[in-house]
């Protein structure tokens, strides 16, 4: 159903270990495996630990075949990884304006709020700059406070409203009513993209 895609881009990595390494167990179902390796080749995946997790399935391994790797073995860098996000913004400068929708929405707690604004970024901009250059334009409203994570920058407030664990609430990014498969600091809305963050539970 997700044309290769298992969970998201982030759990493409364990997904496919897990499920190399146990394809004699779960026969007769068939899973689509070149299907699935296309997604992930496709894909130019930036930080460190997504690079960990998929990288042993494009080589054949889990990592469960630790323990019998021969440390002298060179794996090349397999299609589709890239670790450097220098390039990342070498695509960004130069690059012609685009405009994506922007909204943050708060229907659970407290004073509700639904703002918009349009903002104008080059053409490679990351959600994590479209933020940044809606909280320049309007810092009262758009506002921000993040947390660096292995994953790279994860939102943990917007307008002074912040996620809390023990309330199982967290900032929901959507791009035209779907759920980001990437986090804000990889994630390059297309030009006319709308993206709202949702004050969400679960």
């Amino acid at each position: 159903k997700g044309k290769g895609m298992i969970g998201n881009i982030y759990s493409m990595g364990l997904a496919l270990q897990a499920l190399g390494a146990t394809e004699r167990f779960y026969a007769p179902r068939e899973w689509d495996c070149a299907e699935a390796f296309s997604v992930v080749c496709s894909h130019e995946y930036r930080q460190p630990m997504a690079v960990a997790q998929v990288l042993p399935a494009l080589v054949g391994k889990s990592y469960l075949d630790v323990a019998s790797v021969d440390c002298d073995t060179s794996v090349s860098q397999s299609p589709g990884l890239n670790t450097t996000s220098e390039l990342g913004t070498a695509a960004v400068l130069g690059a012609a304006p685009m405009e994506v929708l922007y909204s943050i929405v708060n229907k659970l707690q407290g004073r509700h709020f639904n703002y918009t604004t349009l903002v104008r970024v080059p053409v490679g901009s990351t959600m994590l700059q479209v933020m940044e250059a809606a909280e320049a334009e309007r810092p009262d409203i758009f506002s921000f406070q993040m947390e660096q994570t292995s994953w790279g920058p994860m939102v943990v407030s917007i307008h002074g409203l912040a996620a809390n664990t023990a309330d199982r609430t967290y900032w929901h990014f959507l791009s035209d009513e779907n759920s980001l498969q990437e986090g804000v600091g990889t994630y390059k809305p297309q030009n006319g993209t709308h993206v709202q963050a949702v004050f969400s539970t679960y």
